[in-house]
């Protein structure tokens, strides 16, 4: 078992002021792996502090430096990415050869984007030819704490920190106390490419303790978190008193909506898509909504794709799916595919328990509910496991009725071959992304979400964009 990681403050690795210790728990084996310092309302005072002391000469740094130092942060990412994909596989359950493909390439992609839409980026604009005398001035939010999660943890750790680096702002990391390791091998990165001290801080904590402590402080200027709508909704509560900014990408419901010209693998796409890192995506689309004309062969078609989805320890290479992250979540999980069963939903894959022949670790069945109706538990809450119901609809306009009921607005997801209907549907589905046929979002496109699935978006220039103040200066000076 790997010992108690130090915190990074002002540039160097120190131990906490009285933090308490934590196991890291392996969701394959539900034994720990590893045991961390949970921070105390000091340790986050400290890092705050060196990171307000550093912001001025940050600010004033060029933003070419900055680049260049992301830049070079990407070359060593790509060194020890197959170390971040081991350390991400072992404490949150991907398996390893998703954890070192998509889990740790997640990372890379968003930084090499950060760089090239920085390139372009006008931080000193004119306003207009109207106004010769009158600019536009991009400057840094100031300190910025950066709160993130355990399901996609290098993804949202490098949207964050890249952005932030390469606007001028400072900052404080706090990863999840589920998946701490792999931060600390991207703060070993972070010292090696050479950030100046106070620039970047990590500490380690629980939801409770550090980020409560860095969501209030009075000289944090920004806190940009990424998990549960709850914990979103606690944090803008305790940022309020202090007006700072809060930028918040949280929890999702997507409906995926199958008309009956949709190409022949719209289901099986669908179905795999949820299955994904085990179910544990805020943007799986887990309301399967099927036009009734081909409903059943739907329903029939997607119990035999889950059936097809095997479950394993992360530890071992392959395309199964792995645990999800701990005791608590697979409970939440047990209790509402239950729900479902009571509810009058009818189960045609997976169902309640672990799969056959497991009696240790938090797997979960690869599960599938049809006869759904949009007022059942599992279709209101998300689940935010290997759970997918499916909804029937006649008509499009229903089928767009049943996908805006719902708190969220993160993904939505369309599949049919009319192009008018598609564009159509683009601008009247309430959801931050809106994907077509199983195209993916390009490289710069913006991640959030409407309603309770957060404010702001990641990635690109509108991910700089959250990082950044928008002054207002005229009678500039011709030069």
């Amino acid at each position: 078992m790997l010992e108690k990681r130090a915190f990074y403050i002002n540039g160097e690795w120190v131990e906490s002021q009285g933090g308490t210790d934590h196991h890291v728990i392996n969701p394959s084996t539900e034994e720990p792996c590893a045991t961390i310092t949970l921070g105390t309302q000091a340790d986050a005072d400290a890092a705050v502090a060196a990171a307000k002391a550093a912001f001025p000469a940050w600010m004033a740094t060029p933003v070419e430096e900055r680049i260049a130092m992301v830049s070079k942060l990407c070359d060593i990412y790509a060194e020890r990415a197959e170390e971040l994909g081991e350390a991400m596989s072992l404490e949150m359950g991907a398996p390893i050869s998703m954890s070192k493909t998509s889990q740790a390439g997640a990372g890379s992609w968003h930084l090499q984007n950060f760089i090239k839409a920085a390139k372009n980026f006008e931080f000193n604009r004119p306003l207009g030819d109207h106004a010769p005398g009158d600019r536009i001035i991009y400057e840094p939010v100031g300190v910025a704490a950066l709160i993130t999660p355990w399901n996609w943890p290098m993804n949202q750790v490098t949207l964050k920190v890249g952005a932030a680096a390469i606007a001028g702002c400072t900052m404080v990391l706090k990863p999840s106390e589920e998946s701490p390791l792999n931060a600390v091998i991207f703060t070993e990165m972070m010292h090696e490419a050479g950030f100046p001290a106070g620039v970047y801080n990590m500490i380690q904590g629980d939801g409770a303790g550090v980020g409560t402590a860095l969501s209030g402080h009075q000289d944090v200027d920004m806190v940009s978190f990424t998990g549960s709508t709850r914990a979103g909704t606690a944090i803008s509560k305790n940022a309020a008193d202090t007006l700072k900014r809060v930028h918040l990408e949280l929890g999702g419901k997507g409906a995926n909506l199958i008309f009956d010209d949709a190409d022949e693998k719209a289901v099986k796409r669908g179905v795999l898509h949820m299955m994904n890192n085990t179910g544990q995506s805020c943007n799986a689309p887990s309301r399967m909504l099927v036009q009734r004309g081909i409903y059943d062969q739907a329903v029939e078609e997607a119990a035999a794709v889950a059936e097809k989805v095997t479950v394993g320890p992360a530890s071992e290479e392959g395309r199964h799916i792995g645990p999800v992250v701990n005791e608590v979540q697979w409970g939440k999980i047990q209790a509402l595919i239950e729900k479902g069963i009571e509810e009058g939903a009818k189960l045609v894959a997976g169902g309640p328990g672990r799969p056959d022949g497991m009696n240790r670790g938090f797997y979960v069945r690869p599960t599938v509910f049809a006869d759904v109706n949009n007022d059942m538990t599992i279709a209101r809450e998300e689940i935010f496991g290997p759970v997918l119901s499916i909804i029937p609809f006649d008509t499009e306009e229903e089928a767009v009725q049943i996908a805006n009921d719902t708190p969220y607005g993160l993904t939505n997801y369309v599949q049919t071959q009319d192009s008018n209907r598609a564009n159509r549907l683009a601008t009247q589905l309430r959801s931050g992304m809106v994907e077509m046929n199983g195209t993916s979002r390009a490289a710069g496109s913006p991640f959030g979400g409407m309603k309770q699935s957060g404010n702001g978006r990641e990635g690109g220039v509108w991910g700089l964009e959250d990082f950044l103040e928008v002054k207002a200066v005229s009678g500039w000076a011709a030069e």
